[in-house]
């Protein structure tokens, strides 16, 4: 029975979360919708279900459309403020996430970024159909709501893409001839410093560019905070000269050789490695590449087909396929390689640096694409916006984020730093995982389903 106590209690409860909702939001303008609610519960003066008839009577259909178009406002409000949805595609996790994982991911964990590029189609990232799902018709700047902590050493962390404002698309035609294009997720900047732009335009279609909020979506681990100085020595992560605990489940690549067999797929699997992921090479005798943990290289050394277990730490020049053209800051006389990489600082807001021909390499993204400045540099000095300078104070944070399959992952070492408004949250639980190689159900990973993090 909806008795006016009934609507007034109604009314009370989601106008107080409606408010604690605003004052979260720090937009004061958005309390111009509790005349919205009052009037939903108490004056119900405007027909705000303009699909039906006012006063009409109860119909199975309308009922459905307003049970979806409520879900979807909540689905849509819960998904842009609270958890997000996210699967990992790729091996750059192992052994802390696994291809197939699905995850929720926690945007209140470092507070939810107000939309930047708000009219997009509801619940769907950046493609819908075939194109882009949203409009640039509004761009608000960056802003971040209070969230419950702050983006920590060994957080795995979920963020734009850096090098995703500019994405490239492939022409397919089909069997009709009609010609349609296709988003590659190929890094744009890497096939043009490696071929040229010419090239790359004459042979891509023409390239997506994207807002912050609507780049491609990454999971690695923060190994750096802003203010931080890391190096990799031989494989082995150093921060402000502190050498750090090995995470549980680190993987590196190792060369594997063998008496002239293979070994027992059976043991390999009871060892926790996958044998998809792995190719023997009768050549060798053994295997070129095997991601693993320091514990598993250990017990596999122990085996009696196997001769010698070798790890494949990278030393200057990189090994194929990295190159100097490939690994930040893209300069050949860093002498970096994914093993052995900086030192190197990572920059925090309101600190300032002496800008130099030979450190300007490592800020120059930071100062065009991540702060919007123009950059000039010549035989006469340095220019940003027009004047000459010697110094650069960072208008935000940055991070250095790395996976824990160190020697398959596209991380901070392939294109630099993380801007604080490229990161979207946290995993809070994965609700589901699956192994694509498996059949069901064994395809299903039973262990893993409601993990927390």
């Amino acid at each position: 029975m909806n008795s006016p106590k009934n609507r007034w209690i109604k009314f009370a409860i989601w106008g107080t979360l409606y408010l604690l909702w605003v004052i979260w939001l720090g937009n004061y303008w958005w309390l111009l919708g509790l005349p919205v609610i009052f009037d939903l519960y108490i004056t119900k003066k405007v027909h705000w279900a303009f699909w039906r008839k006012k006063n009409g009577k109860s119909n199975f259909i309308l009922d459905w459309i307003d049970a979806i178009i409520f879900a979807l406002v909540v689905a849509v409000f819960i998904r842009m403020f609270f958890y997000e949805a996210y699967v990992i595609p790729s091996s750059s996790m192992e052994k802390s996430m696994l291809v197939g994982d699905y995850l929720l991911v926690s945007k209140i964990a470092y507070g939810p970024r107000v939309p930047q590029t708000p009219l997009s189609v509801p619940l769907v990232h950046n493609t819908f159909m075939g194109g882009e799902s949203y409009s640039t018709l509004i761009q608000n700047k960056y802003r971040r709501l209070k969230g419950f902590s702050k983006v920590k050493r060994g957080d795995i962390v979920v963020f734009g893409f850096p090098n995703g404002d500019t994405v490239l698309q492939e022409r397919v035609t089909t069997n009709s001839g009609k010609v349609s294009l296709q988003v590659l997720p190929d890094d744009y900047y890497a096939k043009v410093r490696l071929n040229g732009r010419e090239y790359v335009e004459k042979l891509y279609g023409p390239v997506v560019v994207r807002p912050v909020d609507k780049k491609d979506n990454y999971v690695k681990r923060c190994v750096a905070l802003p203010g931080d100085t890391l190096n990799l020595v031989n494989g082995e992560l150093f921060v402000n000269g502190v050498q750090r605990d090995s995470i549980e489940g680190l993987q590196m690549t190792y060369t594997i050789y063998t008496k002239g067999n293979p070994i027992n797929s059976k043991v390999l699997e009871g060892m926790g490695i996958d044998t998809e992921e792995i190719f023997y090479d009768s050549t060798l005798p053994g295997y070129q590449y095997m991601s693993l943990t320091k514990g598993q290289a250990e017990s596999i050394a122990k085996l009696g087909t196997v001769v010698e277990v070798r790890d494949n730490i990278d030393v200057y020049p990189p090994d194929f396929p990295d190159n100097p053209k490939l690994l930040f800051p893209f300069r050949g006389d860093y002498k970096w390689t994914r093993d052995n990489f900086g030192p190197l600082w990572v920059p925090a807001k309101g600190a300032t640096v002496e800008l130099t021909e030979e450190n300007l390499p490592l800020y120059e993204r930071i100062i065009t694409a991540y702060e919007h400045n123009t950059l000039k540099s010549d035989s006469t000095g340095i220019y940003i916006n027009g004047q000459r300078c010697s110094q650069y104070t960072f208008a935000q944070d940055y991070y250095f984020m790395l996976g824990d399959n160190r020697h398959n992952s596209l991380d901070s070492r392939y294109w630099g730093f993380v801007p604080e408004d490229h990161i979207v949250g946290t995993p809070a639980i994965i609700w589901f995982s699956s192994n694509k190689n498996k059949s069901f159900p064994s395809n299903i990973r039973w262990d893993r389903l409601f993990k927390l993090f």
